[in-house]
């Protein structure tokens, strides 16, 4: 039994908001800067669930991730005019490919070799089909982020496992922010940092945030939520009517992608947007977090462990030896790293954080590329596999 009961939905949903609230303030500390405060609400969350402060199952994480993870897409995507993206951010897309190559070929690697056939049993699918849908749930969080790992688990059927789905999620979340960290550490090794070319726009900063330059205002956060929600609601009304089960979220996507491609304006015409989806964002990572049952990885943390490390040690070494061979710079590696394991919300974080002003306006834009390749990358290794 938890402090805060899992039928009290207001209580969870207040101290949901809390923490989010209090780890955007955290991030305005010297430490909390280097963290972030995704990593900051990720740690709270499984702290505060697993100290039995709130549950790791409830109704209110229930709603967020039925309501709020789909209205997440179009939030984020809305950014994400394909030809801006080629025009401003060709180098540090080149750099996200890298990683989502590195990504590809870990968890490749590391299902080739341990035997992942039993995680997700009580999932109900058939061994091989458990191990392809695992190697297609850690591809798409490693490309995207947290919304493709939603969006993955309920493709493949795996989050009706709830020990094997909270495990998962543990060890993503915990590995991912030791990850972090040492992406903040590698450019400070000398032997590491002097095979790269320098990154040589380390001067004054850019108006380099994921805000436009229109005011937000009432208007523009009403319209981008009304515009977000008519496209969940369209591509609901396609899948059910093509009966086109689990294809929501290539759909959701694909239409947000040609929307902000075909009409660029809207990044204006819905200031704001984006800001607004990271805020929801950290609701998510929080009711995400909470299911990550400690007690529960434990039991099959050898697996997980093994896994999740492989794939990181992979991706890192691909991504630094091709980006070497490249002539990329560490800033735009580690940006479109930081992108592709953490979503949109941390790069421009850590790339602020580090004095690499160039790269937070590219970080935004390949984090949103992520979280529109994710799903897609994943969804196919999975068929594939």
């Amino acid at each position: 039994m938890s402090l805060i009961p899992a039928d009290n939905h207001m209580g969870i949903f207040a101290i949901v908001m809390v923490i989010a609230g209090l780890s955007f303030l955290a991030e305005r500390t010297r430490i909390g800067g280097l963290l972030t405060g995704t990593v900051i609400a990720i740690l709270s969350a499984i702290a505060a669930a697993n100290l039995n402060i709130i549950p790791h199952q409830a109704p209110a994480y229930s709603f967020i991730f039925r309501y709020i993870v789909p209205v997440l897409i179009p939030l984020f995507l809305f950014q994400a005019d394909l030809r801006r993206l080629l025009r401003e951010a060709s180098r540090t897309t080149l750099a996200f490919a890298v990683a989502t190559l590195g990504t590809i070929a870990g968890v490749i690697i590391a299902a080739t070799v341990l035997d992942l056939s039993h995680l997700g049993a009580a999932a109900g699918i058939e061994p091989d089909r458990r191990e392809a849908a695992v190697v297609g749930l850690f591809a798409s969080t490693y490309i995207g982020g947290s919304v493709n790992y939603a969006a993955l688990g309920e493709m493949t059927g795996l989050n009706r496992d709830a020990s094997f789905f909270s495990a998962a999620t543990a060890a993503d979340n915990l590995f991912s922010a030791v990850y972090l960290s040492l992406m903040a550490l590698i450019p400070a090794v000398h032997w590491v940092a002097r095979r790269f070319v320098p990154n040589a726009q380390l001067s004054a900063p850019r108006d380099g945030t994921a805000a436009t330059t229109t005011p937000v205002s009432a208007a523009s956060l009403c319209l981008a939520i009304a515009t977000a929600v008519s496209l969940v609601a369209l591509t609901d009304l396609l899948v059910d009517v093509a009966q086109l089960d689990g294809w929501r979220y290539i759909i959701l996507t694909t239409l947000t992608l040609i929307l902000a491609t075909a009409v660029p304006q809207i990044r204006r015409w819905f200031s704001g947007a984006f800001e607004l989806g990271v805020a929801l964002s950290f609701a998510f990572f929080i009711a995400i977090a909470a299911g990550a049952n400690l007690t529960a990885m434990i039991s099959v943390a050898p697996i997980l462990i093994a896994l999740v490390a492989i794939l990181l040690s992979v991706h890192l070494f691909v991504l630094l030896v091709v980006g070497s061979w490249l002539k990329l710079t560490l800033a735009e590696l580690l940006t479109a790293s930081n992108a592709a394991i953490l979503g949109a919300t941390t790069a421009p974080a850590m790339a602020a954080a580090k004095g690499w002003y160039d790269q937070v306006t590219p970080g935004v834009l390949v984090g949103v590329l992520g979280y529109a390749v994710g799903t897609f990358v994943g969804s196919a290794l999975f068929h594939i596999w």
